[in-house]
């Protein structure tokens, strides 16, 4: 499927800039850093891996938290098969994919493994321990489209003020329905009307110290049932 390159301005070099949201796509500090603490660490992983996991994501952009996240998979022997379910209304092309992911020296094995698979524009990848799914259009309607309840969440949309769409009550109130028992959610942003929506959708959430320049983030939990 063929759509027009996602319009980016790049800063440092490196860093994709969304010119729709004004935004860039991860942290100008240490994005990797970022996606590991916010994402990995703030659903408690890797302790909660388990075969069939499943992790959700509002936000694919460049691929950087899959990539992360299958990375720590395979680092701690994990047996089975991580599922990662990504949505996202507005691809980037394959190529500036590629490009924002070279930034990661530690990541470029996995990356170019999986290079080939974005240069063909894929929206599924198997492999023996991944079953990656892309989703492609606005969340707030292809939400429908999960199979299977989610895990682990992670909230990567642009900024609340730039992106509202995918922090919308409604929105995040869907989120919850598809959570399994004991599944979490984390994200950078502690916008109190993020973190108010989010215990209305069924999760309990705390504030805790954010990443770099961020004073706060936020992580959610589901009770078990």
């Amino acid at each position: 499927m063929k759509h027009q390159p996602e319009p980016l301005d790049w800063r440092d070099g490196d860093v994709p800039v969304s010119q729709r949201f004004d935004d860039p796509y991860f942290s100008l500090d240490d994005g990797l850093a970022e996606t590991r603490y916010v994402f990995l660490q703030g659903n408690d992983l890797p302790a909660r891996f388990c075969d069939g996991f499943h992790v959700a994501e509002l936000g694919f952009g460049t691929g950087l938290n899959l990539l992360a996240t299958l990375k720590l998979w395979r680092d701690t022997h994990q047996g089975g098969v991580l599922r990662f379910t990504s949505f996202e209304a507005f691809p980037m092309s394959a190529r500036d994919m590629i490009r924002a992911q070279q930034a990661f020296a530690e990541l470029a094995p996995l990356a170019k493994e999986l290079e080939p698979f974005w240069e063909n524009q894929a929206r599924r990848i198997s492999l023996p321990d991944l079953d990656f799914t892309l989703i492609e259009g606005d969340a707030r309607t292809t939400m429908t489209t999960l199979s299977q309840d989610v895990d682990a969440w992670f909230l990567d949309g642009f900024a609340p003020a730039k992106n509202p769409e995918l922090w919308e009550p409604d929105l995040l109130s869907r989120i919850g329905d598809r959570t399994a028992p004991g599944g979490t959610a984390a994200t950078y942003t502690a916008a109190g009307h993020v973190r108010r929506a989010l215990d209305q959708a069924g999760f309990t959430t705390r504030r805790i110290p954010g990443f770099g320049r961020k004073r706060h983030m936020t992580v959610a939990q589901k009770a078990q049932r």
